[in-house]
């Protein structure tokens, strides 16, 4: 006879409206078999209780709807962000607040660094440490001879070395759209976006995608997700090619592999057929622990790194518009192809016309292939505006905000970026639940730490580094943001019928708390601790 577990807890928040609140969960072949009191759950089942969360407060499993594989992997690089950081294995690295001190960190690594190995660095945020943005001049100080790259904490943009320059013939009479240069039309070492960033990614090694295609980078991942009360995770771009799909399939499969992995296919190295064709047969391919089948197209860029497509007026400090990854015209292609297969998609929009595209992009399609349920989501959906939530209410989008840059860059923005009036309704969480369009809130770890606990504190209440409510129009409450990072993320990735609450049926997936997020001050959601969590109705303390 399969084995039956009853769980009891201080509190369970079951984000289930008929029950609420409950104290016991009876497991059995890893699903929930009942939810309440322990009359409830025992009517199914004499087990003895576990009774080791009976000082704990327990959750449905949190979603993640967007983050990389390469959050784990990373840290084989050198850190060199403005925040703290912890890594994989719990190490605290502090963050680096002039450029001089990054200039010092990335001296450190050099000298410890074979002669013949690039140096390599994550996280850089220049929109933090001086007037003018560091270029090849600051890190020619750190060697005029190993090649630099220092990845910023965007991933959308790339500062190197003179010596990087040299070895990817990069020269003041090439034309390739992302190349920043100085007032003499030199390449000045920063990079914008992939066409501009890769020639020197390939010429020095440097895949950081592929940091999350190896067991030890998909294993610190799970680590990653584990630490911050994450039991599914979407992984929001993967070329996913055969053997890279069974190295999945192999680790996921582990017993002690701690979450669900979501990882969606990049729509931007094949043809629209193509990929269409690719994500219906990886679907074939999903299990209870890996989902195949989404898709991830990219539009434009980072709007602290100035490569975001913006409407008028554009940047408030006067940066000239972003940089199509994807250009309109390609968009709608890409869209209707993948509408009339039934493909879900997430499209990367930040600025208000790359939103705007998406959405025009999304209304054709459906004109031409009605597509019942189809879910697409605009990932990040930054800049959207009332008139645009709309349209996404009427189109059956759904959006996945990016409540982490109200903290994280959201000084920056109303100072810098996109101006006040502008910053006050970014990430409009209030607006698009007052909609109704479905809507969830994300990391995009590696650029910001994996926590949703964090991600739900910031969309509540909506603080910057400074201290600073911005928008607070925009606020949500408690239970509107644990909604975000349960079922509602699960919504977004067409797997509310398995994970999101705690009920009936569903996986037996939790989050194991400290305390209850509904009980704290709204102030203190981010500082309770996750002791660890529970996937299939197996335990995995931190």
């Amino acid at each position: 006879m399969t084995e039956t577990k009853i769980f009891a807890a201080r509190k369970i928040v079951t984000m289930d409206a008929n029950q609420p609140e409950a104290t016991h969960v009876a497991v059995r072949d890893g699903r929930i078999l009942a939810v309440g009191a322990h009359a409830d759950v025992s009517g199914w089942t004499d087990a003895a209780v576990d009774d080791r969360f009976a000082d704990k407060v327990l959750m449905p499993g949190f979603v993640e709807g967007h983050c990389h594989l390469m959050a784990g992997g990373m840290w084989r690089f050198l850190y060199v962000g403005f925040q703290d950081r912890v890594d994989p294995d719990g190490k605290h690295w502090q963050g680096v607040g002039t450029i001089e001190a990054v200039l010092d960190r990335m001296k450190t690594a050099d000298a410890e660094l074979p002669e013949d190995e690039p140096l390599v660095a994550w996280g850089f945020d220049p929109i933090f440490l001086m007037d003018r943005r560091p270029d090849k001049r600051d890190f020619d100080t750190v060697s005029a001879t190993r090649p630099i790259a220092v990845m910023h904490s965007n991933f959308h943009l790339m500062t190197v070395n003179s010596a990087a320059l040299k070895l990817a013939n990069y020269t003041a009479d090439l034309d390739v759209d992302g190349i920043a240069r100085d007032a003499d039309g030199e390449p000045n070492g920063e990079l914008q976006e992939v066409a501009a960033m890769f020639p020197v990614m390939r010429r020095l090694g440097i895949d950081f995608r592929a940091l999350g295609r190896s067991p030890a980078g998909v294993t610190a991942f799970g680590q990653v997700c584990k630490r911050a009360g994450v039991t599914t995770a979407a992984d929001l771009i993967n070329d996913l090619p055969d053997e890279d799909v069974d190295e999945l399939l192999r680790i996921t499969a582990r017993d002690d592999y701690p979450i669900r992995l979501a990882s969606m296919l990049n729509a931007m190295t094949q043809t629209a057929v193509e990929t269409g064709e690719r994500a219906l047969a990886l679907q074939e391919r999903s299990t209870d622990k890996l989902i195949l089948g989404g898709v991830k197209i990219v539009t434009d860029g980072s709007i602290q790194g100035f490569t975001a497509r913006l409407r008028w007026p554009g940047y408030y400090n006067g940066a000239s518009n972003g940089i199509w990854n994807v250009a309109p015209e390609q968009l709608n292609g890409i869209v209707a192809e993948l509408l009339s297969k039934g493909v879900p998609m997430h499209i990367h929009v930040n600025g208000d016309e790359a939103i705007a595209v998406a959405i025009d992009a999304v209304e054709a399609g459906l004109r031409r292939h009605a597509a019942p349920d189809h879910r697409t989501v605009l990932q990040h959906c930054q800049m959207a505006d009332r008139a645009q939530f709309e349209k996404m209410k009427a189109l059956g989008l759904c959006v996945n905000l990016f409540a982490n840059h109200i903290f994280y860059f959201g000084d920056q923005h109303a100072a810098l970026t996109i101006g006040p009036d502008r910053a006050r309704r970014m990430d409009a969480c209030r607006t698009a639940l007052d909609l109704g369009v479905p809507m969830t809130i994300h990391s995009d770890a590696p650029v910001t730490p994996l926590g949703p606990l964090t991600t739900a504190w910031a969309a509540v209440n909506r603080l910057t580094a400074s201290g600073r409510v911005l928008g607070e129009a925009e606020r949500i409450s408690v239970p509107e943001a644990l909604h975000a990072i349960t079922l509602g993320a699960a919504y977004s990735l067409h797997m509310d019928d398995r994970v999101g609450s705690v009920e009936v049926g569903k996986f037996a997936d939790f989050t194991v708390l400290d305390d209850d997020p509904l009980g704290v001050d709204a102030g203190a959601l981010r500082d309770i601790p996750v002791w660890g969590t529970v996937l299939g109705g197996d335990v995995h303390p931190v």
